[in-house]
């Protein structure tokens, strides 16, 4: 299997996985990137089951309303059964690091909000230390020269993202050559520099359930096992 088809496998185990759990009420947050999108249009195979999404940016509302299915505003919602998104790279902790598509803050607010949160990916993903992966950090544009300056205090090389705007209208700063041993220490020292809106580690609120998709099939990892 090639790497799209196994982010296909992992994107329709997903939809097996939530579709118990859902009622006529329930919503679906829903990430993006690749990954994501696939699991978008499986989704769309049961678009009768729920009442609707919250997306984590604007390109994953159009896909999801492109398939006819109702997209709301995290404000309007009190509750949510489930997050779908993909990573970039995921721990045995199922500690994450994701903003790959530069997402990484609505990403973040929606995974906050839903009681379960389950990543899919593949799995060149997986990796005994976060780090591999240069580490995503959302930044107030004003604020980019100091912040970097900041996160080589850290140990981190941080290079700028020439031509991204997030959805939210600021820049993205990916910090290289980090070794993440403390993935939550990490996430909380970066998010305390001023200027930074937050970064990629999801180590605080990791993911509680882990769809890993391989040439043996789809494994189904929990938080702690």
């Amino acid at each position: 299997m090639n790497q799209d088809q196994l982010k296909q496998a992992v994107a329709k185990a997903a939809v097996d996985y939530i579709r118990p759990k859902l009622e006529a009420y329930s919503i679906v947050g829903v990430g993006t990137g690749s990954t994501a999108n696939f699991f978008i249009d499986y989704l769309a195979e049961i678009k009768g089951d729920f009442q609707g999404a919250v997306a984590s940016s604007e390109a994953t509302a159009e896909r999801l309303k492109g398939h006819g299915i109702p997209v709301f505003d995290l404000n309007e919602v009190d509750s949510m059964a489930v997050y779908v998104d993909g990573a970039d790279e995921s721990n045995p902790e199922l500690a994450l690091i994701k903003g790959g598509g530069a997402a990484l803050t609505r990403e973040k607010i929606v995974a906050a909000v839903a009681d379960e949160f389950v990543c899919i990916a593949d799995s060149s993903k997986w990796v005994d230390c976060l780090g591999q992966f240069p580490l995503p950090v959302e930044v107030i544009p004003m604020a980019r020269s100091y912040v970097a300056r900041e996160l080589l205090k850290l140990g981190g090389d941080p290079v700028y993202r020439q031509g991204v705007l997030t959805d939210n209208g600021n820049v993205i700063l990916d910090v290289h050559n980090m070794q993440i041993d403390k993935p939550i220490e990490l996430e909380r020292a970066i998010n305390s520099i001023v200027g930074v809106v937050t970064n990629g580690l999801f180590a605080e609120r990791s993911a509680d359930v882990l769809l890993l998709g391989g040439t043996d099939g789809v494994k189904e990892i929990r938080k702690n096992q």
